[in-house]
């Protein structure tokens, strides 16, 4: 039985894998995200799917394993970016957000750039002449538990 345990392969860092999981906060246990109520992810370990510090995390393992993983701030999303709060104009905003999209602080909003990118940020608050936006990702700062059911490894 232990040749046979050992023979499952494991999680390296260009795996494709098959599992379940959820996110919550550690600070209040509020889930983020959670596919165990619905169907598994498969998701291919280095192609950005996942946080690098949640995917190290999978690292090693084998299918069938269930886990809860402690992922501390830096490790997750990262810590806040002071430099990524950043003010931008009224006048491209209306110029390029969708007509009725409304700025409203603390609501996480999509806007086209004008390169034809895709802006997406917390508004923080309305000014005069700019409204001032987070363009940290919504999880930078915080520490997660990670919860894995890993289902399958190829």
């Amino acid at each position: 039985m232990t040749d046979m345990a050992q023979a499952k392969p494991q999680v390296t860092e260009s795996s494709y894998v098959t599992l379940h999981y959820r996110i919550r906060l550690a600070s209040n246990d509020q889930v983020i995200v959670s596919t165990f109520e619905d169907k598994p992810a498969t998701l291919q370990l280095g192609a950005g799917q996942l946080a690098s510090g949640l995917e190290s995390c999978l690292l090693g393992m084998q299918a069938g394993q269930r886990e809860i993983f402690m992922v501390s701030a830096d490790k997750a999303y990262g810590e806040v970016n002071p430099d990524l709060y950043r003010p931008v104009s009224k006048k491209l905003l209306n110029q390029y957000a969708e007509e009725g999209t409304s700025f409203e602080p603390g609501e996480f909003v999509h806007f086209p750039a004008p390169d034809g990118g895709q802006f997406a940020g917390t508004v923080v608050e309305e000014r005069d002449d700019h409204i001032l936006f987070d363009f940290n990702h919504p999880l930078a700062g915080k520490a997660l538990h990670f919860e894995v059911q890993l289902i399958g490894v190829l």
